[in-house]
């Protein structure tokens, strides 16, 4: 511990003031990165510059750029880009502006990677009008002339999804078969004929 102090000791104001930005935005940054990982904070706070909640300057949720999640990502790239450049840049202005660079590539970087992740939810849900028109396959038999319910196999969205099917076709069809959906009857069940 005592090195460690000697070693603060040492640095420069302006190198203790990135060590510090770059310490506490990360393990705030990671803090964040926990609760977001176990369903916590799925709201973003933002900030509010006029006092009225219904105007933050968020545009879009996660997404916003003016929140505090990217606000702790800029002084996170602001602290280590400090860190990094500042003992190999003797211009402190220089040095300021290589950290500000930093702070907004770690910002754009975050929000490139939230995107890429957003695109990967789904809200699960299927909208069963959309299978109106797709070829499946029977998994379990259909009796003729609506006289019972047979099983169908689609695939959606990379998902394999099982219906209930009914024909209006004078002979069953058997398991194995290609079928096209033709309409949604309500509760489940999906409206076949042969493909």
């Amino acid at each position: 511990m005592e090195d460690l102090s000697l070693w603060y000791a040492g640095l420069s104001d302006t190198m203790r003031a990135f060590w510090i930005c770059a310490g506490v935005s990360t393990l705030i940054f990671l803090v964040q990165f926990a609760m977001t990982f176990i369903g916590v904070g799925e709201t973003d706070g933002d900030f509010d510059f006029d006092g009225d909640a219904g105007d933050t300057m968020d545009f879009g949720g996660v997404m916003s750029l003016f929140s505090v999640r990217n606000v702790v990502n800029f002084f996170m790239g602001f602290g280590w880009g400090g860190v990094c450049f500042g003992p190999y840049i003797d211009n402190k202005i220089l040095i300021y502006l290589c950290a500000i660079l930093s702070g907004l590539f770690f910002v754009a970087i975050c929000l490139f990677v939230m995107k890429q992740l957003f695109k990967l939810q789904s809200s699960g849900n299927i909208d069963m009008n959309d299978c109106v028109g797709k070829v499946c396959d029977v998994y379990l038999r259909i009796p003729a002339a609506k006289s019972g319910k047979g099983k169908v196999q689609m695939s959606i969205n990379g998902t394999i999804i099982e219906w209930d099917a009914m024909t209006d076709d004078a002979e069953e069809i058997k398991t194995g078969s290609k079928v096209k959906v033709i309409a949604h009857l309500g509760g489940g069940t999906m409206l076949v004929e042969r493909a």
